[in-house]
């Protein structure tokens, strides 16, 4: 449907990709309901073209069942009556992504997984600019894909969630970076194989002439992959590949790049990204950069420049010998694991928020290790200190003041204090961001 002229398009969710959505169809002389179950009052509608109706404070049966096209924003699920009954009546259904990539005719670079989606888009943005390309960067990250419709960019890099991945039919990625899978938002999937169903959607439409990057150490995510026709480029922090980026263990510990007969060091003290996480992060978009023919000393150089975004294993501060660290980003037990593993010394852990269905129990083999004290927040705290409390000392609070203030008496040095919830904020916060922004703000509060 690349000619929107005139057709009746509906858009469900008024969110920051449901507005562009809406927008952008409009633009392009469709006739455009957007539905949200919000009042006009709790939405930003700042960006939304004045032409575009509104069908606000739940969704209208009627429009949707006699649209030509429903755009569904990523937050709502496929199974909610309303689009079930559009689907019935013949109505076509796809996402933001979806639809932007019909007008998009630059390369496509998508990177999914469970952690390090933001952090490596971000990365490979970096270093491409770095070696003078002209690129785009959204997604899941923030930017809506459609905004980089009619951009004249040489590249496009997004990242994917798999609510996201859930829509595409037609959606080609030239290159499709998957790195890691763990349980995750199984409060919207019935199980895990459901949730690396809708992952694995990031390789539909690949052919010989594609590149899927992946991880080698991930057992899942080489699963995912035996039906794909893309040429795999690999990365490891554990063994040392053939070809594709490895990590050395040596008493200097390198980044390591073999391929084409040549071999390639690169000293790991150079990078600003710190942790096992993050090194597998880089290898990711080193990977990326290198297979667009770019030097590999230039991206390195990109690479070592690079700092990190917020609430992902941000450094806050030092006091008194304790480092506190904002990984509010940090929403799944995958996510925690990587981020406590990287921390020595006495460390209290500050989780807890709303649950998304995880396995609790999966951490334990860590905090039997660890032994951090915990200090735990939010609607799922009970259920944390259930799997947790025999093997580690628990604190529970009821604000994130109370948790600095706990943290802070319970902390020695040299120690750490790391904001690493492994559940949503949508408990206690409008967003992972916020929660990052209050939990900074009390730290930095600190005599």
């Amino acid at each position: 449907m690349l000619n929107l002229q005139g057709k009746h398009v509906v858009v469900a969710g008024a969110g920051l990709s449901g507005v562009a959505a809406a927008t952008f169809c409009h633009r392009r002389g469709a006739h455009v309901v957007l539905s949200d179950v919000r009042a006009p009052a709790e939405i930003d509608l700042t960006r939304l073209d004045p032409g575009v109706t509104l069908d606000c404070g739940g969704h209208t049966r009627s429009v949707f069942e006699h649209a030509d096209l429903v755009v569904v924003s990523p937050g709502i699920p496929l199974d909610v009556p309303i689009l079930q009954q559009a689907a019935r009546c013949g109505v076509k259904i796809v996402g933001e992504v979806e639809l932007a990539s019909w007008f998009i005719p630059a390369p496509l670079i998508a990177i999914t997984g469970t952690n390090g989606k933001s952090t490596v888009t971000s990365l490979i943005g970096h270093i491409l600019r770095h070696c003078g390309e002209k690129v785009f960067v959204g997604g899941n990250i923030g930017t809506p894909l459609i905004e980089a419709v009619d951009g004249d960019y040489a590249v496009v890099v997004v990242e994917l969630s798999s609510f996201q991945l859930e829509t595409v039919e037609r959606f080609h990625a030239s290159v499709a970076v998957m790195l890691n899978v763990s349980p995750d938002h199984l409060d919207r999937y019935p199980d895990m194989c459901s949730y690396k169903q809708a992952k694995k959607r990031i390789f539909n439409n690949q052919s010989a002439n594609d590149l899927m990057v992946l991880n080698y150490d991930d057992a899942q995510v080489l699963a995912m992959t035996h039906k794909s026709q893309a040429r795999p480029v690999l990365f490891s922090s554990n063994i040392r590949l053939e070809t594709g980026f490895s990590v050395e263990h040596s008493e200097r510990p390198c980044l390591v790049w073999c391929g084409c007969g040549e071999e390639s060091k690169f000293d790991l003290a150079a990078l600003q990204l710190k942790g096992i996480h993050n090194l597998e992060n880089v290898m990711a978009a080193m990977a990326v950069c290198a297979h667009r023919g770019h030097d590999l000393n230039r991206i390195w150089e990109a690479a070592c420049a690079f700092s990190g975004l917020p609430h992902r294993m941000e450094l806050v501060r030092t006091l008194r010998g304790v480092c506190w660290y904002n990984d509010s980003k940090g929403t799944n037990i995958g996510s925690v694991e990587k981020s406590l593993c990287g921390l020595n010394g006495p460390v209290t852990l500050i989780a807890g928020g709303k649950d998304k269905g995880g396995d609790y129990a999966l951490l334990r083999p860590l905090l039997e290790e660890k032994r951090p004290h915990l200090v735990l927040l939010g609607a799922a705290a009970q259920k944390m200190a259930a799997a947790w409390a025999d093997i580690c000392p628990v604190t529970m609070v009821a604000s994130m003041e109370e948790a600095v203030q706990q943290a802070h008496l319970h902390t020695p040095a040299p120690g750490s204090v790391l904001l690493s919830p492994g559940c949503s904020s949508f408990d206690m916060f409008r967003s992972f961001t916020q929660r990052g922004e209050v939990y900074t703000a009390l730290v930095m509060e600190l005599e």
